[in-house]
């Protein structure tokens, strides 16, 4: 009977982590129907198993009836050592940046084909943004993204390799410029992204650097279309960037 009942529970859990992997950075919100064919689960055991996690936390029910992946997720992963060094590291120096800019600041890694936001900081007069810490963020439409692909073969390879949605009219979806846009942030360093993700935000981003040369991270300023010469960033964030590189490497 003890076998069977730890079977039991180990079936269960093995269903609540296939209904969590369900979601993607493609596909962040999606419906009873959805969950079900992409976890082979019955719909009333994938609904009952979806009530379960939004009791608990880490799926959240949409007004529009669909599901998304809960804060507590995200607070658990705040509990990865690696990350919070990086967000202990990295938050003094970006609200410097944000008092320089007045804009918004996000700090973001590479995670399973996503830009995973872990730090941000709001403009007050700055343009309107959906991110959220905890957001995941596509990795072609975002200046963040460019960033973590450029420097990750692996993320670039299977990038270029599917089909992308197109945000607004100037979403590169393309796997030949993507391809080039990519080469050209690893040249300069830096990734500009004009209304590729919302219609009037531009972000620009940096590569953050440990001192053993890997790209830990990518920090970004987000600010309006309207803004002018949207390349008087560079140097704050470039310098910025660096900051957080040299600090990750001092905390080792």
């Amino acid at each position: 009977m003890a076998g069977n009942a730890n079977e039991a529970g180990r079936a269960t859990s093995s269903r609540l982590l296939a209904v969590l992997e369900s979601f993607t950075p493609a596909d962040p919100v999606l419906t009873l129907a959805e969950i079900a064919a992409r976890t082979g689960l019955p719909k009333s055991t994938a609904h009952r198993l979806l009530g379960d996690l939004v009791e608990w936390g880490g799926i959240e029910r949409r007004a529009d009836a669909r599901y998304q992946v809960g804060l507590r997720v995200w607070k658990l992963g705040l509990l990865a050592q690696s990350t919070k060094v990086l967000g202990d590291v990295a938050h003094p120096i970006m609200e410097d940046l944000h008092r320089a800019s007045a804009e918004n600041v996000q700090l973001a890694i590479l995670d399973r084909g996503a830009a995973l936001v872990v730090e941000r900081i709001r403009g007050s007069d700055s343009v309107h943004t959906f991110t959220r810490v905890g957001a995941r963020l596509p990795l072609h439409a975002t200046a963040v993204g460019k960033v973590l692909a450029a420097y990750s073969p692996e993320a670039e390879r299977e990038l270029v390799s599917r089909p992308l949605p197109a945000f607004t009219p100037n979403t590169i979806t393309d796997p030949k410029r993507l391809r080039s846009a990519l080469a050209r942030t690893r040249a300069q360093g830096i990734a500009y992204v004009f209304e590729e993700m919302s219609a009037g935000a531009v972000s620009v981003a940096c590569p953050i650097v440990d001192g053993t040369g890997e790209v830990r991270a990518a920090v970004s300023i987000v600010f309006r279309s309207t803004v002018p010469n949207p390349y008087r960033f560079a140097a704050a964030l470039r310098t910025a960037a660096f900051g957080i590189g040299r600090s990750l490497s001092a905390s080792h």
